[in-house]
């Protein structure tokens, strides 16, 4: 499939994120391994599990943990798939996967076999979700390219490296997973989500439309975009030529890698934002309500900052707590050598920091967080709150280098709420959940989204920032199953858990 010291699967790069895996009020690290190449000192590299000390550092508690066997991994989801209470992992990779269930005792026993998952195809961002609406986790799976390690594939040598066009290569069928009592059934033909043409990279999993069931946006490279609309009855409708977001605004595809969502304009309806490939710009898809969106990048300000990158991880965050999203991208080249074939584009990229003003978003990172603008072959980016100050911190992760764990020490003066939900007749991590808080006259809205990003789980707690509001007036969760949690007159800066039911 490549030549030594290359391979395609590898340059694609893996994820990681964050995961309170002990329970103890602290988000822990997990990095996938994309490679299985040996290290200098003849090493194999592997996943890794990082528990966070409370005091600023991390201590690697891989093997206790019962983790680290070798893969070429790619994504990492996080989801309480049997409604114990304690965490699980997934992960995905080429030609494997695996998941993890937590023992509830620091270790983790790996069920993949036993949960009925198989080991075939190239998966990439993977989504915990309740398709169905029976109360337990579901899980979709995107699914890359279908490539054979050991047959050659039309790519062109540029020096002593192939440069393989992903658009003349073929794509794979991604694959969803229904939960049967802990046991997977692979119903993704059934379904509807099974098609043929997708490239998948990056998945959402929330409800898009407002009618209650959670849908599915899958961001394709070099192919149309797939949203998947949750009929209700077990099956979905594609609809991303419909919705308008299947393609750019001149009908032609792009190379989508990286996706999240949020309600970018506070207008009350959930937002899509998606990275892409050099010179085509990200994508910002504006909610415009009765099942169609439109693409705001350019008057928003996206678009001539990335048109230079490659975007792959990206997350909406309030990085200055005053209650509008704002974006950080992570970005990177594919090809290393595009130096030598695009003279201006680089390998290693600036991540960028998008501040949101109301009416357009203005790069940040500069005055903001400067750390960012180190260039990396950035690929999985994960947002969360490691030391449980109120604002987010980031996890990025590349090609060919160390991740790098960025503290915010922004200095933020405003006010901010954490939101934890526990599902009682929904599943158990709320997943699919829309949160409304008022607080100072003003509305937000956060859904408990499945997958985002570039195969990299985040912070599974929602964060609102609330600017000079000392309290909130109202905060509203609608849950999966349909109930309704109020609660009124909430005090600020503190971590709030509402269990399905509650209301006050």
């Amino acid at each position: 499939m490549a030549s030594r010291g290359w391979n395609l699967v590898e340059t694609m790069g893996g994820g990681g994120g964050f995961v309170d895996f002990d329970q103890d009020g602290r988000l822990d690290i997990y990095l996938v391994s994309y490679t299985l190449e040996p290290q200098a000192d003849g090493t194999v590299p592997r996943d890794a599990l990082y528990r966070n000390n409370g005091d600023g550092t991390f201590t690697d508690v891989t093997a206790r943990a019962g983790l680290g066997g070798p893969m070429r991994g790619m994504g990492l989801a996080v989801g309480d798939y049997d409604n114990d209470g304690w965490p699980d992992l997934y992960v995905s990779g080429f030609r494997g996967q695996r998941l993890y269930h937590n023992n509830r005792n620091g270790t983790f026993t790996d069920v993949t076999a036993a949960a009925g998952l198989s080991a075939s195809g190239w998966g990439t961002s993977a989504a915990f979700f309740d398709y169905d609406g029976d109360g337990d986790l579901d899980l979709f799976v995107c699914h890359y390219l279908d490539v054979d390690p050991d047959v050659p594939l039309p790519c062109q040598m540029i020096g002593d490296r192939p440069f393989c066009s992903i658009d003349k290569l073929r794509g794979s069928r991604s694959a969803l997973y229904r939960n049967d009592g802990g046991r997977f059934t692979e119903v993704g033909a059934a379904a509807g989500v099974a098609l043929e043409g997708g490239k998948g990279l990056g998945v959402v999993a929330a409800d898009l439309d407002g009618d209650g069931r959670i849908d599915l946006f899958q961001a394709n490279d070099t192919a149309p975009n797939f949203l998947f609309r949750n009929r209700g009855d077990g099956t979905f409708a594609e609809a991303g030529l419909a919705s308008d977001l299947a393609f750019d605004a001149s009908g032609r595809t792009r190379g989508a890698m990286g996706v999240d969502v949020d309600d970018y304009d506070q207008d009350g309806r959930l937002d899509l934002f998606v990275t892409n490939f050099t010179q085509q710009g990200y994508s910002l898809f504006r909610n415009a309500g009765g099942g169609s969106f439109r693409d705001t990048a350019r008057e928003m300000g996206l678009v001539e900052p990335s048109l230079p990158l490659s975007g792959f991880g990206a997350r909406f965050l309030d990085e200055d707590g005053d209650g509008w999203p704002d974006l950080v991208v992570a970005n990177g080249h594919p090809f290393e050598p595009v130096a030598t074939v695009w003279p201006g584009i680089r390998y290693a990229e600036p991540a960028l920091l998008f501040e949101n003003t109301g009416s357009a978003f203005r790069e940040a990172a500069a005055e903001r967080a400067p750390a960012l603008a180190r260039p990396m072959a950035g690929r999985g980016l994960a947002v969360g709150d490691i030391d449980n100050d109120g604002d987010l911190d980031l996890l990025l992760m590349g090609v060919g280098e160390p991740p790098r764990l960025l503290r915010n020490d922004g200095g933020n003066r405003n006010h901010w709420l954490g939101v934890r939900l526990e599902g009682t007749r929904s599943n158990r991590d709320g997943v699919g959940a829309v949160v409304r808080v008022t607080a100072g006259g003003r509305e937000r809205v956060k859904v408990r989204a499945g997958g985002t990003s570039y195969a990299s789980a985040s912070d599974p707690r929602l964060l609102f920032g609330l600017g000079a509001a000392p309290r909130v007036q109202r905060l509203e969760v609608r849950w999966p199953s349909g109930l309704l949690s109020v609660m009124t007159d909430v005090r600020a800066d503190q971590y709030l858990m509402i269990r399905e039911g509650d209301s006050r």
